[in-house]
Parts: structure tokens; sequence; C-alpha cells
């Protein structure tokens, strides 16, 4: 099987940069898979799992937003945020799930709640807690 270069980049660091076989990604469409020679296409990415195998080695990552370009057999995806699943805080993102339900259960009209803000949130701490279960 060849080889794709893969990076992964947030607005902090470069998270991965490395050769890999596949890569399958959480696209805006649904979920889409790359292998060498594949299509050239744009996508936005959503918040979720991306995947992406060497050999028999599989790592996994949450995303947050973004984008991502297939061109010449190298896969850019450049998010929000991006994290190893293993280093979830699953704790972390429970508490803040238990925060976005509360303030999406106040009444809209309040000015105070960014409910769009809110309603991210709660993807994103969803998203964490189904991928850290992965994990297991």
């Amino acid at each position: 099987m060849g080889k794709l270069n893969l990076e992964v980049v947030t607005p902090e660091k470069v998270m991965v940069s490395q050769e890999v076989d596949i890569v399958v990604a959480p696209g805006t469409m649904g979920e889409f898979g790359v292998l060498e020679n594949h299509v050239p296409f744009l996508s936005g990415i959503e918040p979720g799992e991306l995947r992406f195998s060497s050999g028999s080695q599989t790592e996994r990552f949450l995303v947050t937003t973004g984008f991502s370009e297939v061109s010449n057999n190298k896969v850019s995806i450049l998010v929000d945020a991006a994290e190893k699943a293993t280093e979830i805080d699953v704790e972390r993102a429970r508490k803040a799930m238990e925060r976005a339900k509360e303030r999406l259960a106040m009444d809209r009209g309040r000015e105070d709640v960014d409910f769009l803000r809110a309603e991210a949130a709660l993807k994103r701490a969803i998203v964490r807690i189904r991928i850290s279960e992965k994990k297991m």
C-alpha cells in the first residue's frame, strides 16, 4: 500500500506530520476515508474522531471544527483544536457536558446566555466522551 503525507494543524501547533497508509476523518457531509492517489477535494471538518494508520499502528484524535484538503497524496487537516484520544480528560468532558446542558435548559429569551456556544460545547463534550470510551 502506498503512503500519504498527513498533517494535522491547530492554531497552537502541528499535532501530526507523518506518512500514513489511510486517513479517516469526520467531514461535514459525513465521515470520509483517504488512500493513496485519492482524487483532490476539500471538506469541512466537524467535531469527531480522526483516525489514521501506518502499518499495524492506528492512532485516534478528537478534532473540532475546521477543514481539510486532499491533493497529491497529502492530507492537510486544519482544525481549531485536536487531542489524542488517550489524553482526553473524561471527567472534565462530563463536567463541560453538564454545564452546557444547564445553559441550554435556560429560558431562550435570556440575553446573558450564548445558546449557540452552549450547543457547540455540548457537542464537543459528547464527542470527547464517546471517543474516550472507545479507547478502553
